[in-house]
């Protein structure tokens, strides 16, 4: 069921932010393995951000337009501090600190601009949010935390073990490929959905540079 859709050009909120992201260097994610350092714990502590919203988890996939085949999985869990884990992907902000595939301090902000990094004219974003109980959402961030870095290609593996390992959620299947985790998630009730497009250059530091926006929200919820 669609519940609404809307579309945008060359917001100046969205200009704004764009050119904020390319003085901080924001680097596009995909699922590589990629060696970043890890933040020490003071840093870690002075991003630390609390979300005021529900206990949530976010599932976020990055699909090809062209194949519909997924090229990158990572979770977004609102739990004691706002993270997300970001399995073997090479997002990079120097407001966003890092340690062993899991960033911290997750503004609205930089939600915007993660979701913005990833969504170009060759791959849109799928992001599928299911609110959870509280102790189902620290269970997820202290699997998040305690996981370790991730090898490349395994950015669906990794995620889906912790899904699975969350109570409710056992019935999640491991698997290597982003799409078929999308849409085991999809399944489970209380899930919305939201697609979000941009025709942006493939190319991450020309579409900056240009700034060329146009958005496409498209939301649906799961029985």
């Amino acid at each position: 069921m669609t519940f609404g859709k809307a579309f945008g050009r060359r917001t100046p909120g969205r200009i704004a932010l764009r050119a904020a992201l390319f003085a901080s260097c924001i680097a596009l994610a995909g699922c590589a393995a990629q060696k970043k350092p890890n933040a020490d714990a003071p840093t870690l502590a002075a991003a630390r951000y609390v979300h005021s919203g529900p206990p949530a988890l976010t599932l976020f996939t990055m699909v090809n337009n062209r194949t519909g085949s997924g090229g990158h999985t990572s979770l977004m869990i609102n739990a004691s501090e706002r993270i997300i884990f970001d399995p073997a992907g090479s997002f990079y902000a120097d407001v966003v600190p890092e340690r062993n595939d899991v960033l911290f301090g997750i503004t609205p902000g930089v939600v915007l601009a993660y979701r913005g990094a990833h969504a170009r004219s060759t791959h849109h974003v799928v992001m599928q949010r299911l609110e959870v109980t509280p102790a189902q959402a620290q269970r997820a961030y202290e699997l998040a935390i305690s996981n370790g870095r991730v090898p490349g290609a395994y950015c669906a593996n990794s995620t889906s073990s912790i899904l699975k390992q969350i109570p409710g959620l056992e019935g999640v299947q491991t698997t290597f490929y982003p799409v078929k985790l999308s849409e085991q998630f999809a399944a489970l009730p209380g899930v919305v959905t939201t697609k979000y497009f941009e025709d942006d250059d493939a190319d991450l530091q020309k579409a900056l540079a240009e700034g060329n926006v146009v958005l496409n929200y498209e939301t649906t919820q799961s029985e």
